[in-house]
């Protein structure tokens, strides 16, 4: 592993760790482009380990709302249960390659974007703080459990959390107080990672050594953002992490348009070279050609050979 990505990975695992503790959610979101354009991964790649350090992660944070009982029982059942099927539609159509790279990298920006406007919408970060049991909140029910839908079909397509959308959906429709929702938010990023980790049926066998550096960076980023919670303004964190999220929405884009144009150059290149594979040689035509055309061996019949036999 090269100095700079190593540094790259870990100061990106550190911010990481930072935002899920003090936020309980959206840093998960930052993983994907960080492993795509940063170490240079495929989506292929990048997804299940995404998830992988997303759940670790969330999970380490998670002790402490749990120790304080911090996690509401019903919205996360009303907001999970879809969220986990959504997880496995997601992770089966990534696998079963419906969805291209570029598909998935688009997909993901414009999540990125819809989360930057969901963190700093000012009802989410100034709801009441007082918990509002889920069943006197006629209808909340139904958007709920869309929401989760949406939620779990993200987390198995671009490997993310889904923390983003679960916060405000639990702070809105649920009508729970930012640190419950936090708690239930990370519960459910863990649960959701670990669904879409077996939908998508294969593990990123020659990344996992990435996994050090980003564990490693979030353990540090996770005890420092749980020292600092208390002092930091939830205004200013949500503000400075939706800058973050349209830069990376911004850059996630740049990239699928990248790798589409990429795909579609490769495949006029390569039917260009089997067009031009045939050329004479002595003694014949040969095809020397890429390992996609079968060769043919040159065939000892030339014009001054059926001449001297006339």
């Amino acid at each position: 592993m090269e100095p700079a990505t190593l540094v790259l990975l870990s100061a990106g695992g550190g911010l990481i760790g930072f935002l899920l503790s003090v936020l309980g959610a959206g840093g998960s979101i930052l993983l994907l482009p960080l492993l795509v354009t940063g170490a240079g991964l495929s989506t292929r790649e990048a997804v299940p380990l995404s998830l992988l350090v997303v759940m670790l992660l969330a999970l380490g944070n998670l002790g402490p709302y749990l120790r304080r009982g911090q996690f509401a029982v019903i919205p996360a059942i009303i907001l999970g249960m879809p969220a986990l099927a959504g997880s496995w539609i997601g992770g089966s159509w990534v696998r079963a390659g419906y969805l291209s790279e570029p598909v998935e990298l688009g997909v993901f920006a414009a999540a990125a974007l819809v989360a930057s406007w969901l963190l700093t919408r000012r009802s989410a970060s100034h709801a009441a703080p007082r918990l509002v049991p889920i069943g006197t909140r006629p209808g909340s029910i139904l958007p709920l459990a869309i929401q989760g839908v949406l939620v779990g079909l993200l987390t198995g397509i671009a490997g993310v959390g889904g923390g983003f959308a679960i916060v405000p959906a639990l702070v809105l429709l649920a009508g729970l107080p930012m640190q419950l929702a936090c708690g239930t938010s990370l519960l459910l990023i863990v649960v959701n990672a670990l669904v879409a980790l077996a939908a998508l049926g294969h593990w990123p066998q020659q990344s996992l050594p990435l996994m050090l550096p980003l564990l490693l960076g979030g353990a540090v980023g996770a005890a420092v953002g749980q020292r600092m919670a208390p002092r930091l303004s939830d205004r200013r964190l949500r503000q400075g992490f939706a800058a973050l999220l349209i830069g990376s929405a911004l850059l996630s884009g740049s990239e699928a348009l990248k790798r589409q144009f990429d795909l579609q150059t490769g495949g006029n290149s390569q039917g260009n070279s089997t067009r031009q594979a045939w050329r004479p040689v002595e003694g014949g035509h040969d095809l020397k050609a890429t390992s996609s055309v079968r060769q043919l061996r040159p065939f000892p019949i030339t014009s001054r050979r059926i001449a001297s036999r006339s």
